[in-house]
């Protein structure tokens, strides 16, 4: 059948015959009736924001050859096509590409029909007596979006099933009579088996062959017939080999809808170290308080809520209070509310700050008047190194707090302490001030000339850029600089915040990229070896900082422009030519991991080719993730929009126009984040003549 492209020579301009910037599309319409097929395509000509290029077949056997010769977004698919079978139509067709989009189309307004052919593999049904440009235009759109949903809907499934046999917990379906029905690889390694295939075969009577303890997997089965779920279920069993080893069981029964039990699913986990942990502990509570019990000081624990749960003899006759009397109360059933919450808060100190902690506390024993004591807490953490509550131990030291000399050196400490606090706020704000200052010495004073003899107004490459910080200090950095006479680069980074944090690692990236030279002409390289260097600095610092980057050469001999993003926005070329805009794509594959998160990440490189006048504009997120008083966001849509409306301004206003516009959309003429902006504009290819005198080295 005959190709069609119903906008002719015209598609993609209005009617003043100015190119816009639309999308085009490849759609193959597999429909018998000629006639309704030039009208689908006129109705496609009509779309507002679609550009198409139909190909017709009439029916289904030409449909396949035309899908295997041509690359095509979406398929138009006639029901009722002569050579085909009604809805089976959907299943053959999506069979033949699982991976395109299908509209089905039919002249039935019937529910039932669209029902059971979205089921067959359609993303929409259409009927043929509704359309119009706008629905059809939105049914494409949207067919295509569902497909890439469900395409990536299918590769999450792949990746749980991934995940699932990658688990350290051992994941389990069993029978009521004991036969394994699934096991995943981490349970039949935790068994001793070599896979879960060999556990399913080998493992066939639970009861006898897995538990240590005789009537185990009895009780199990009496729990799950009672409650339907069981937590924590511990036992000791034996692994292939023989050995024992503890384990503790989740798990559910699953039942039909009849409530009849089908089997039981559940998890396992290896819990021998933690057993015998506990067994070790016990033994070190015995021996401890064998030694606390014959100590002369009051000695007692807390747990996270401040209630006691152990004291020793001494400290029970301070109380007045046999143990088992004190075990549960808290310093309120002792002691005066405002003392209570005194010896309370000095807990949470010490829970908290995970530090030993030293004082002199008021103590009134039942029936005696107030005395003194020297108190040390000291928090108590579980074997997981989390803080489990306290312990303490104090000493009467009546005498010594009533001394009027030691009142007065304390006030004269508290006092030399706070002079010392407010001295040290006063130089951190001044450092913070100095700090600022260095970081702007940082950006570019000036700009390079290409080449180098030429004035900047005859340079190949000219510079625009805006920086604005929202804090002290922020996190932005940007360089501009010559890798040749015809060679620019431009590199931009976003570290996270405008904390002092942000500032040092912006620092810190300043210095490895100018030790970069080697392989500042390969983007690709460059993001590489600074991802490894900066890796290697910030993994001994704990917790990274998210860095993007975007790295940028362009060749003013050739008008290529190679680029590299670390997990940064995607720049926006303006080719003021054709006065469109469009983000500068990752060509080279998926896009790329931000920087000093992962290592052994190797960056790859992409590359465009620029025309006289093309801007190059980059910028950090912070320029559109500002949100309006009525929490609408600025977005990079909203961006690329205000850009396309001023491509064929000059860069300096552009920028300053943009950014007022941004400002005045957020309501406070303010940027929640640190913004920067830098434009390259490319303004002409070098001659050949030019190009020997600026590089002689080049035309030898």
């Amino acid at each position: 059948m005959l190709t069609t492209d119903p906008l002719g020579e015209d598609s993609g301009c209005d009617k003043k015959g100015i190119e816009m910037p639309v999308e085009q599309l490849k759609v193959l319409l597999i429909e018998h009736d000629a006639n309704f097929a030039r009208y689908l395509a006129e109705l496609l000509g009509q779309a507002r924001d679609l550009s198409t290029q139909v190909r017709s077949a009439a029916d289904l056997q030409e449909g396949f050859l035309a899908l295997a010769a041509g690359d095509y977004a979406v398929v138009l698919l006639d029901l009722c096509v002569p050579d085909g079978a009604g809805l089976a139509n959907v299943s053959l067709l999506r069979a033949e590409a699982p991976r395109l989009p299908i509209i089905a189309v039919g002249d039935m307004d019937d529910e039932v029909v669209a029902v059971e052919a979205v089921h067959a593999g359609a993303q929409d049904y259409l009927v043929k007596s509704q359309l119009t440009p706008g629905w059809l235009e939105r049914s494409i759109r949207y067919a295509i979006e569902r497909h890439r949903l469900d395409t990536s809907l299918r590769a999450a499934e792949e990746k749980y099933h991934s995940v699932f046999d990658h688990l350290v917990e051992g994941i389990f379906q069993t029978t009521p009579d004991g036969h394994y029905l699934m096991a995943n690889a981490a349970l039949a390694r935790i068994y001793g088996y070599g896979s879960p295939e060999e556990l399913i075969q080998s493992l066939t009577d639970i009861e006898q062959r897995l538990y240590v303890q005789p009537g185990r997997r009895q009780e199990f089965i009496g729990l799950m017939q009672n409650n339907d779920i069981i937590t924590g279920f511990e036992s000791q069993i034996f692994r292939k080999d023989g050995s024992v080893i503890w384990i503790s069981e989740n798990c559910r029964a699953v039942r039909d809808q009849a409530g009849q039990l089908l089997y039981y699913e559940g998890t396992v986990e290896d819990i021998t170290q933690r057993r015998q942990a506990e067994e070790d502990l016990r033994n070190s509570e015995a021996l401890y308080h064998s030694l606390v019990e014959t100590l002369p000081q009051n000695i007692f624990r807390k747990d996270l809520q401040g209630r006691f749960t152990f004291g020793n003899q001494h400290f029970c006759r301070t109380l007045g209070h046999k143990l088992e009397d004190i075990i549960g109360k808290t310093d309120f059933d002792y002691f005066p509310p405002e003392l209570a919450a005194k010896y309370q808060q000095d807990d949470q100190r010490v829970m908290t700050s995970r530090e030993p902690f030293a004082t002199i506390e008021e103590h009134r024993p039942p029936g005696r008047d107030t005395i003194y004591v020297q108190v040390v807490k000291t928090p108590v953490f579980t074997g997981d190194g989390q803080v489990a509550g306290l312990q303490g131990i104090f000493w009467d030291i009546t005498q010594q707090r009533r001394a009027e000399e030691q009142i007065r050196k304390a006030h004269a400490q508290l006092a030399q302490s706070q002079k010392e606090l407010h001295a040290r706020n006063l130089q951190m704000e001044d450092d913070l001030k100095m700090a600022r200052e260095i970081q702007f010495t940082m950006l570019p004073q000036q700009y390079p000339t290409f080449p180098c003899s030429a004035s900047p107004s005859e340079s190949l490459f000219q510079f625009t850029h805006r920086y604005l910080p929202t804090g002290t200090v922020g996190g932005d950095f940007f360089t501009v600089s010559a890798l040749s006479d015809t060679e620019a680069a431009v590199f931009i980074c976003d570290v996270a915040g405008h904390s002092v944090r942000s500032a040092l690692v912006t620092a810190m990236i300043r210095a490895l990229v100018e030790e970069l030279s080697p392989v500042a002409g390969d983007p690709g390289q460059f993001l590489t070896k600074l991802n490894s260097d900066l890796y290697a600095i910030l993994r001994h610092a704990g917790t990274p900082l998210l860095t993007t980057a975007f790295y940028l050469v362009a060749d003013g001999q050739t008008g290529r422009a190679r680029y590299a993003n670390a997990g940064h926005p995607k720049p926006l070329l303006l080719r003021r030519a054709a006065g469109s805009v469009e983000p500068l794509s990752d060509t080279a594959g998926k896009s790329q991991p931000a920087l000093g998160l992962f290592e052994g990440v190797r960056f790859r490189a992409s590359q465009t080719q620029l025309a006289p006048n093309d801007l190059i504009m980059l910028f950090t997120d912070g320029l559109y993730e500002v949100q309006a008083a009525n929490n609408e966001l600025y977005s990079e849509t909203l961006l690329l929009e205000g850009v396309q409306r001023r491509v064929a301004m000059a860069a300096a206003p552009l920028f300053d126009d943009l950014i007022e516009e941004i400002q005045r959309f957020s309501g406070e003429n303010a940027f929640s984040d640190d913004v920067c902006l830098v434009g390259l504009d490319f303004k002409k290819v070098l001659d050949a003549a030019r190009n020997e005198e600026a590089n002689p080295s080049k035309s030898e």
